[in-house]
C-alpha cells in the first residue's frame, strides 16, 4: 500500500480517514494489505490462455486429459474462474513458506527476515489467491493447504475468514525426522490444513492390500445371539465379492434354514448364523453398515463364506508419522531420479497422495487442482491414484521462474518433464520404471488489452478459443475456418465457436454433420443473441454469447478483489 503523507491532508480528509479506521475490524486477523503487481496488471490487461501444442502428450483417447498452466497463479486462477467455477473437487496447495530466507518473491523481490511487512505481504498474497480459488470448489469440495510454523497461525485465521461454516482441521506431518535447525528447536514436522464440509467427510485410510486387517462382521461371545439384538439379524447380499444390497430385518418367527445360499440372479445371501447353526447377530445396524460398504467383503474360510469388516483403526489421525512422508527420500531424491535435476524442498509423493485420498479416494472422477504446483508432485500423486482406480484429472498451475538460481525453469524444466516421464516411463540406475499413462494439454497465460470498445470485444473473442475448449473439455479440433468459426469435440459433445455472426449459416451447415450435442459460443456485442438463428440445429444443447460470458466473470472477481481489505 502506498505510503500516506498525512501532513498534506485537509482537516476534512483526515476526519474521514479517522472514521474509516474506526470501522475496521479490531479482532481476528489483521494485516496491512499490500499492492501486488500481478493483480494490478489485470486492471489494464485480461488473462487468456495460449496452447503450447508441442508439449501435448497423448496415450489413450479414452483417458482423461490433464492440464498444466504455465504463468502466475493469480492469472491462472482468474481464467479458471470462468472455465472451472464450481467444478473442482479437491484443491491441494503447498505455497511458499515465509521463512525469510529468500524462499519466495513478492513483486519480483525476495522477501527476507528484515522486511517488516513480511507477514502482511504473505497474508495479502495468499488472501487474493484463496478468494479466487474458493469460487472453483464444488459445494462438497475440499481444500488442503500445507504450511510450516512461520505462518501456521495466520493461515488458520485466514481460512476461517474466507471459508466460514466449513470444518477446518490442522494435521501435523513429520516430514524430516533429522530436523531443520531453528533458533531454538530442530523442526521435524510441518502442517496441513484440511477445509471441508461439516459432518462425516474424511475417508478411511487407504492401506496396501497386504497390510489390511479384517475381522468377522458376525458378533461372537456373550450376548451375541439374535435375542440380544433382533434388529441386527438380517441378510446381506453379495455379488462379485462386494455388497450388492442389505436385506430387511425378518419377523421374529422367521428362521433361515441355511447360513448362506446362492440365488439364481448370481447373488450370495448370507445370514449371521455360525457353524453350529446358532442364530447370532451382525455387529452393526443396517443403517450403519450402509455407510461403510467399502469396508465390507465376503471371504471363504474352509469353503464357508464369511462376512468380514476392515478394521476401524484405519481412520486418519491428526499426526502423521511414517517413513514414506520423508521429504528427502520421497521428494528431493525422487525428483532427481525422475528428471535428473534438483528441486528444493518438494513434498513427499506419499504425503500428497494420502492428503488427496483422505478426501477423494471414493471420487473416481474427481478434478484436483494445485495452483502452487512446483515440481508437479500433485500430478504424480493423482496418476498414482488412477493406477489403482478411477479417472481423476489434475490441473497444475506453476510459474516458470528460475529454479533457485540453477538456471532451470520451474514449469518447463522441472514440472513438465516430471509429468512427461511419469506418464511415459523413465530409467533409474539402468532399470525401466513403467509409465502410468495419461493425456496432457499444456497452456501458458497470455494477455489482451482490457475491453473498452466494440473492436476490443472482437479482439478478445479471437483469443478465447483455448479458454472455451478448456471449459468444455473439447480439445480435438475438427474444423477451423479462421475468423469465421471453429468446431471442437470430445467423446461426449461438440463445441462450436462462431467469431463472426455472418458465419452462422456456414457453421450450422457444418454442425449438422455431427450427431453429438453442441454447445455453441457466438460473438455478440452484448449479452444477447438471436435465438431464431439456431432453432433448426437439432443437436443444440445451449448457446452462449461471447465475450460477455467471460467478461462478466472477470468484472465480478476483480471488483471483489479490488475492494479495500483491512481484516
Amino acid at each position: 500500500m502506498a505510503k500516506r503523507n498525512y501532513q498534506d491532508w485537509s482537516k476534512e480528509k483526515l476526519l474521514h480517514e479517522y472514521k474509516e479506521l474506526l470501522k475496521r475490524k479490531k479482532f481476528g486477523i489483521v494485516w496491512e494489505d499490500k499492492l501486488e503487481d500481478v493483480a494490478e496488471q489485470c486492471k489494464t490487461s485480461l488473462p487468456v490462455l495460449k496452447e503450447e501444442k508441442k508439449k501435448d502428450l497423448s496415450a489413450d483417447n479414452n483417458d482423461v486429459t490433464h492440464i498444466i498452466i504455465e504463468g502466475d497463479n493469480y492469472h491462472a486462477l482468474s481464467v479458471l474462474n470462468y472455465t472451472h467455477k464450481r467444478k473442482v473437487d479437491v484443491i491441494y496447495i503447498d505455497p511458499p513458506y515465509n521463512t525469510g530466507n529468500k524462499s519466495w518473491r513478492y513483486n519480483n523481490d525476495f522477501v527476507d527476515k528484515e522486511d517488516r511487512f513480511r507477514h502482511s505481504k504473505w497474508l495479502s498474497f495468499m488472501s487474493k489467491r484463496l478468494r479466487l480459488a474458493k469460487n472453483l470448489l464444488k459445494e462438497d469440495g475440499a481444500l488442503i493447504c500445507a504450511v510450516d510454523h512461520n505462518e501456521q497461525e495466520g493461515l488458520g485465521l485466514l481460512l476461517k475468514e474466507i471459508f466460514p461454516g466449513k470444518e477446518i482441521t490442522c494435521i501435523t506431518v513429520v516430514h524430516n525426522p533429522r530436523g531443520i535447525q531453528g533458533d531454538n528447536f530442530a523442526y521435524t514436522h510441518e502442517f496441513a490444513y484440511f477445509v471441508y464440509p461439516s459432518g462425516k467427510y474424511i475417508n478411511r485410510k487407504q492401506r496396501a492390500e497386504e497390510d489390511e486387517e479384517w475381522s468377522n462382521l458376525r458378533n461372537w461371545g456373550g450376548e451375541s445371539t439374535r435375542e440380544y439384538g433382533k434388529s441386527l439379524f438380517y441378510p446381506i447380499y453379495f455379488k462379485n465379492g462386494r455388497v450388492s444390497k442389505i436385506g430387511e430385518t425378518p419377523a421374529n418367527n422367521f428362521h433361515p434354514t441355511k447360513a448362506f445360499r446362492q440365488l439364481k440372479n448370481g447373488e450370495l445371501e448370507i445370514w449371521p448364523i455360525d457353524n453350529n447353526k446358532v442364530e447370532r447377530k451382525w455387529r452393526y445396524s443396517r443403517e450403519t453398515l450402509s455407510e461403510i460398504l467399502d469396508c465390507v467383503r465376503v471371504f471363504e474360510v474352509r469353503r464357508i463364506p464369511q462376512v468380514q469388516l476392515l478394521k476401524s483403526e484405519d481412520r486418519y489421525k491428526t499426526v502423521w508419522v511414517d517413513s514414506k512422508y520423508d521429504g528427502n527420500t520421497y521428494g528431493t531424491q525422487l525428483v532427481k531420479e525422475i528428471i535428473g535435476k534438483d528441486f528444493p524442498y518438494p513434498k513427499s509423493l506419499y504425503t500428497v497422495r494420502d492428503c488427496i485420498e483422505a478426501v477423494a479416494a471414493q471420487k473416481e472422477n474427481a478434478v484436483i487442482l494445485d495452483f502452487f504446483a512446483g515440481s508437479g508432485t500433485t500430478g504424480h500423486a493423482v496418476l498414482e491414484m488412477n493406477k489403482k482406480n478411477g479417472s481423476r484429472q489434475f490441473i497444475l498451475c506453476t510459474n516458470n521462474e528460475d529454479n533457485n538460481g540453477s538456471g532451470t525453469k520451474i514449469a518447463q524444466d522441472i514440472c513438465y518433464p516430471r509429468i512427461k516421464n511419469v506418464m511415459r516411463g523413465y530409467v533409474v540406475k539402468g532399470e525401466k520404471v513403467k509409465g502410468l499413462g495419461g493425456n496432457l494439454k499444456y497452456f501458458s497465460t497470455a494477455f489482451v488489452d482490457n475491453v473498452k470498445t466494440d473492436n476490443d470485444k472482437r479482439v478478445f473473442t479471437s483469443r478465447c478459443a483455448e479458454m472455451l475448449c478448456l471449459a468444455e473439455a473439447t480439445f480435438d479440433e475438427m474444423v477451423n475456418k479462421k475468423g469465421a468459426f471453429a468446431i471442437y469435440e470430445n467423446q461426449r459433445q461438440m463445441t462450436g465457436i462462431i467469431y463472426d455472426e455472418d458465419a452462422i449459416a456456414d457453421f450450422k451447415k457444418e454442425a449438422k454433420k455431427y450427431k453429438k450435442p453442441f454447445v455453441v459460443y457466438v460473438f455478440s456485442y452484448d449479452h444477447t443473441y438471436n435465438e431464431e438463428d439456431f432453432v433448426d440445429l437439432e443437436n443444440l444443447r445451449t448457446v452462449k454469447p461471447i465475450p460477455e460470458v467471460i467478461l462478466n466473470v472477470y468484472r465480478k472477481i476483480y471488483k471483489e478483489l479490488y475492494k479495500p481489505r483491512h481484516l
